[in-house]
């Protein structure tokens, strides 16, 4: 801001004017820096790509429910298992299948984790590479008030 001019003389008053030319400058400058680099931001290179049959899309592996109840009773797809042991056989020929089946381990909130880790370990040794464990969130807020 400018304090003076060269008419001051015996008062020394500030100036009122604002001096707006470098402001007129720096907009016209970027004004023309807009003008020419906005074509180059819609300009396209046109192609003709090649035509090639691309695969098929992977198809979604089969998914198994295996639920625990608070008893520690199994449940193969809802259906029940007799125990470790037919539980062990079933995930070995679930493991041979192409593509290999996701296990969904679904347990009881009172369930022993005695009972998870043994049928944890049955897939393991199965070689069931993918199991996942499925809760429910609307739980939580019952959760929240114990």
């Amino acid at each position: 801001m400018a304090f003076g001019g060269l008419d001051s003389g015996n008062h020394p008053q500030p100036m009122a004017e604002i001096n707006t030319t470098p402001l007129v400058d720096v907009m016209l400058v970027l004004l023309v820096i807009f003008i020419i680099t906005a074509p180059l931001l819609t300009h396209a290179i046109r192609l003709d790509l090649p035509v090639a049959p691309a695969p098929a899309a992977a198809e979604k592996p089969e998914t198994i429910t295996l639920s625990i109840d608070a008893s520690g009773a199994l449940f193969w797809n809802e259906q029940p298992v007799a125990g470790i042991e037919a539980l062990s056989e079933r995930l070995r020929q679930a493991s041979a299948r192409q593509p290999q089946p996701e296990l969904h381990l679904r347990a009881d909130r009172e369930t022993r984790y005695q009972r998870i880790a043994e049928v944890m370990a049955s897939a393991q040794q199965a070689g069931i590479a993918k199991l996942g464990f499925v809760t429910d969130p609307r739980d939580r807020d019952r959760d929240a008030g114990r």
